[in-house]
């Protein structure tokens, strides 16, 4: 049998790639303990200093895997406790990874599968691509961090719409509406979104990881929170070779090498 998640790591980008494609990468209880180990072992992978989180086939990520879930069901189990077994770790791991994650949205992006591509720091899609939150079209709350997500993206007006109604979203509406940050012709969304990926991977990765947690922080906090944390992470970015030899080449008026330390 095939790997259903696919791991790689090219010139500092690692991608993670759903690999059900018959099954448009719908999410079955194996297919989420690989993704949960993949994505842990991209955020330790010191040669990943960014990551890309894609899907083979025509489909990104239809979500959960309604056969499984209508057989837990039939046996009594409901949810098999899946949103705190395997879905919420998923999205902490990503949200919390120390370096970006660039979600390459190929074709349908629904359910828990919608809330992967919101759950990353910056999404490119295909224009072929659509998003729909799906959850009240089976009777069920959003999970994986929808509810959080969708609406720091779009605002508590349109999630609320998004949400209850769960009509699709294609690409261009996406791009509009700041649900993506790119949309692309289908043929160029791999190479644009390694592009994107390999600028970030060349970069300095404390800082990006300062400007994650920081980012995070303040969408919760107080204004004095935030500063104190923002001083915290200024003096720990103080700390990196990136910065000390990115202020020397400024000086210098040469362009910064970033080592990622």
């Amino acid at each position: 049998m095939p790997e259903t998640v696919l791991y790689d790591v090219t010139e500092g980008v690692a991608t993670i790639t759903l690999n059900r494609p018959d099954g448009m990468n719908s999410l079955t209880e194996e297919m989420k303990e690989a993704l949960l180990a993949t994505a842990r072992r991209a955020a330790a992978d010191e040669a990943a200093r960014a990551v890309v989180i894609t899907g083979a086939g025509r489909a990104f990520c239809a979500g959960q895997d309604l056969r499984e879930h209508a057989g837990n069901l039939a046996a009594g189990k409901g949810l098999d406790d899946t949103v705190r077994r395997h879905y919420n770790p998923i999205v902490l791991t990503l949200t919390r990874m120390p370096k970006p994650v660039v979600a390459a949205v190929n074709g349908v992006a629904a359910g828990a599968g919608a809330s992967l591509a919101f759950a990353s720091d910056l999404v490119v899609a295909s224009e072929t691509a659509r998003f729909a939150t799906a959850f009240t079209g089976i009777g069920l709350a959003p999970d994986s961090g929808m509810s959080w997500t969708l609406q720091r993206l779009v605002g508590r007006a349109k999630a609320a719409e998004l949400l209850l109604l769960g009509e699709p979203v294609k690409a261009a509406e996406a791009l509009e509406i700041g649900l993506v940050n790119r949309v692309v012709p289908a043929d160029e969304l791999a190479p644009a979104s390694v592009e994107l990926a390999r600028r970030l991977a060349a970069g300095p990765t404390a800082s990006y990881a300062a400007v994650k947690e920081a980012l995070d922080h303040a969408a919760s906090a107080d204004l004095t929170s935030a500063l104190e944390l923002e001083a915290d992470l200024q003096d720990r970015c103080e700390r990196t070779a990136d910065h000390h030899n990115a202020t020397e080449a400024f000086l210098n008026k040469r362009r910064p090498t970033f080592e990622g330390r």
